[in-house]
């Protein structure tokens, strides 16, 4: 796997046969000058320390590696572990991406930042982030995620960002993603902060990048604790951004088994889901080439997940990759399972997970029981589920 995967990250842009740059002919430019700089940054020492040390002091890294002996015990047969991005400054992974992408665009010159923000968080990092090193901020959310994620509005507001609803399609994650590089496309001045492993090249390869963080400290918070690697590697998926993160840390090592939980909604055999990778079919979106949901007519399917940050139609492309050489298998769960699995752990452990969180949470209580107490299991807790409780309360009638 090792020299396979640096043979598919040496095809510029691509993944296998997934990625590449699908854009207007205008913008190529500058994601040639992005790549550049990006290229440029990675190989800067004062670069990376500057990097490493804002993770140290402003993020709080490394977070924790938390076993969950209540919930192993609880459930039979493995060990469950977490790996707390949920403490994090901000409380979720989307830190780390802005951190390193600020320190970026400070590079090219840029002072002003624009994202999308499905959930939130990757909006309230960017926020942070532009707030800490003095940069203008515009942030597009869809309107209904504005209204479901109303405490991370707040946030973003009060650190001085512009939250511009996105009032078209389904208001949601993709419309935000629409929004946010027709902004892009027509102010050349402005520095796409995209938020995670998705869009054209070098995107993917950037928030994996600033991500990977997470799996390397992963690997050896593991080995320290354990003396070997977890058997099972487990995140969430709808863009993809903190499954790459872990992932990337376990990517050549074989016997690590590495699973990624899509939202299954309202159920696989309904329209109401996000399921990429497991129903849907290779299509370009958003300017790359990886497993898309489409309509009848061929467009970007209508998506549906009760976690805001997965309702998206597409997956980065290094999963779609991953899913075809079979280094990585994906699985879905319904929002109901999801929503066991926050209860479990909040009863459990004394921790709130993130909805989408949960997801993958949901799927290591399916398999813990079935294996033996030697085994175990790792999950990347991607966020805390603070900004879920105005959507959970209610359906756990609380």
């Amino acid at each position: 796997m090792k020299s396979a995967s640096r043979e598919v990250e040496a095809r510029k842009g691509y993944f296998g046969t997934f990625g590449g740059s699908y854009v207007p002919e205008q913008l190529q430019p500058r994601l040639d000058e992005l790549e550049a700089a990006f290229e440029s940054a990675k190989g800067d020492e004062l670069f990376g320390k500057e990097f490493a040390g804002l993770l140290k002091d402003y993020v709080g890294r490394p977070s924790a590696l938390t076993h969950c002996a209540n919930v192993s015990r609880e459930y039979g047969g493995g060990r469950l572990f977490l790996k707390r991005e949920d403490l994090n400054h901000t409380g979720a992974h989307k830190i780390n991406n802005t951190i390193g992408q600020a320190l970026l665009a400070k590079r090219m010159g840029k002072d002003r930042i624009i994202a999308e923000t499905g959930a939130g968080m990757h909006g309230t990092a960017t926020a942070t982030v532009a707030a800490l090193m003095g940069m203008k901020c515009t942030v597009y959310m869809g309107e209904e995620d504005v209204r479901r994620q109303a405490p991370n509005v707040a946030r973003m507001k009060v650190m001085g960002a512009e939250v511009v609803p996105v009032t078209h399609g389904q208001r949601t994650l993709k419309e935000a993603v629409d929004a946010a590089l027709d902004a892009y496309v027509a102010d050349p001045g402005t520095f796409y902060m995209l938020g995670s492993v998705v869009g054209p090249h070098p995107f993917p390869s950037i928030v994996r990048h600033f991500q990977s963080v997470i799996g390397k400290e992963a690997r050896e918070q593991f080995l320290e604790r354990e003396g070997r690697l977890p058997d099972h590697v487990l995140a969430c998926v709808g863009g993809g951004s903190n499954a790459m993160g872990i992932f990337s840390g376990f990517l050549e090592d074989g016997d690590v088994k590495l699973i990624g939980v899509e939202p299954a909604g309202r159920g696989l055999d309904t329209k109401d889901h996000a399921a990429t990778l497991s129903v849907g079919k290779p299509g370009v979106i958003h300017g790359f080439r990886s497993y898309v949901l489409t309509d009848d007519d061929g467009e970007p399917a209508p998506v549906y997940s009760i976690a805001a940050g997965l309702d998206y139609p597409g997956v980065g492309p290094e999963h779609a990759y991953l899913l075809e050489s079979g280094r990585a298998s994906y699985v879905s769960v319904t929002d109901k399972e999801a929503l066991d699995a926050f209860s479990v752990l909040c009863r459990l452990e004394g921790i709130i997970p993130a909805l989408e969180s949960s997801h993958a949470l949901a799927h290591a209580l399916k398999i813990l029981p079935l294996l033996s107490k030697d085994e175990t299991v790792l999950v990347n807790l991607s966020g805390r589920g603070d900004k879920d409780l105005d959507t959970i309360l209610p359906l756990l009638a609380l």
